[in-house]
């Protein structure tokens, strides 16, 4: 199924999450040298990240739902697409919470470093790339909405078989 909101044809969804993905996790990697270097002009720069990651989040959710209301129900994209939204909106409260608490003191935000840790794991398994590699929502209008787990060993094109993949 093709993205409901396109911007000169390209799908919008896909095009914006990029931004908060990379400046939220570009965050982390910062309060990381900054523990590690003692530098608190680190944990600054990453206040600010989040907050601009935050943002961009909060842009991209909605057309994220604006793609996935489009997605016909009882499929296997329909909720993959669920857990794809809701953990990513978990990440997104997760980082919320972590830019208050770095509020009072940027450069100190050692109660902030947990929640920030967690939304970056927690962002590497809510499926996105399953949604869009594998069950090519968003991408193409002939995509196969019930296509199997990528982990399953089936081929995308399989709907029956039990075909394993010998490459």
């Amino acid at each position: 199924m093709e993205s409901r909101v396109k911007l000169l044809g390209h799908p919008v969804h896909p095009m914006l999450i990029v931004f908060p993905l990379g400046l939220l996790a570009t965050a982390v990697a910062f309060d990381i040298v900054g523990l590690a270097s003692g530098d608190a002009e680190w944990f600054r720069i990453s206040f600010w990240m989040i907050a601009a990651g935050i943002i961009g989040g909060l842009l991209s959710a909605i057309f994220g739902l604006v793609d996935w209301l489009a997605i016909p129900s009882g499929t296997r994209a329909k909720r993959i697409g669920l857990w794809h939204g809701g953990g990513n909106v978990i990440v997104t409260v997760l980082f919320i919470i972590s830019w208050f608490l770095r509020r009072p003191a940027p450069e100190n935000p050692v109660s902030a470093f947990v929640l920030s840790f967690i939304a970056v794991a927690l962002a590497l398994v809510t499926l996105g790339g399953e949604l869009v590699d594998r069950l090519g929502v968003g991408v193409d209008n002939g995509a196969h909405l019930n296509a199997p787990s990528s982990l399953s060993g089936r081929l995308a094109t399989d709907r029956d078989s039990r075909v394993r993949r010998t490459a």
